[in-house]
């Protein structure tokens, strides 16, 4: 009976293994005195990404990232952060399957409260090919849905459409498989 739970537990371990540290919520001896925090503190959440997402984002490299100027090609967006250890080992095979393929584009978007100087400290010591852009987790792209774990992946065909989310790390192996599912050339 034990041996039944256990894939069980396993998965649910996985799936909360990207989900930052939060410190448990004291609840208040009697109700606060000052104002609520406005709404404009508050993070926005989307419940379903468009189908034919719009992204304009700056870039850590002091560029600028618009989706909309990809079409043609097959786009993989990635939520990330530094601190999930499963974003950090799908990288290299993201920044690859960006290298080696005239046809797909990977941009990474950072999902976390970081500051420009640390995220290049970052890139630095991990060097990607793609352009990474740092999301305000306040406000992130209305476009996609706000990610219910990371890493969280958007395979975006050449018309623009989304053809493929993946929650969890994907590989190149899976991207290519959606690719060709969608209608795509294999290499």
């Amino acid at each position: 009976m034990i041996k039944k739970f256990v894939p069980v537990a396993l998965l649910a371990l996985a799936l909360a293994a990207c989900k930052p540290e939060q410190a448990p919520l004291a609840v208040p001896a009697a109700a606060p005195e000052t104002p609520a925090a406005p709404e404009a503190t508050q993070p926005s959440v989307v419940q379903q990404t468009v189908e034919v997402p719009q992204l304009q984002v700056p870039t850590v490299d002091g560029k600028s990232y618009d989706l909309a100027s990809h079409r043609g090609q097959w786009v993989v967006v990635n939520f990330w952060a530094t601190w999930c250890a499963p974003c950090l080992q799908e990288m290299p095979e993201l920044s690859a399957l960006h290298a080696m393929r005239s046809n797909v584009e990977v941009v990474g978007l950072a999902y976390e409260d970081i500051e420009l100087d640390e995220m290049q400290a970052f890139l630095k010591e991990h060097p990607v090919a793609y352009p990474i852009a740092i999301i305000d987790t306040f406000s992130p792209p209305k476009d996609f849905a706000t990610p219910r774990g990371l890493p969280m992946t958007y395979l975006i065909g050449p018309d623009g459409k989304v053809a493929r989310q993946f929650l969890g790390p994907v590989n190149a192996q899976e991207i290519e498989q959606a690719i060709v599912a969608a209608g795509g050339k294999a290499i």
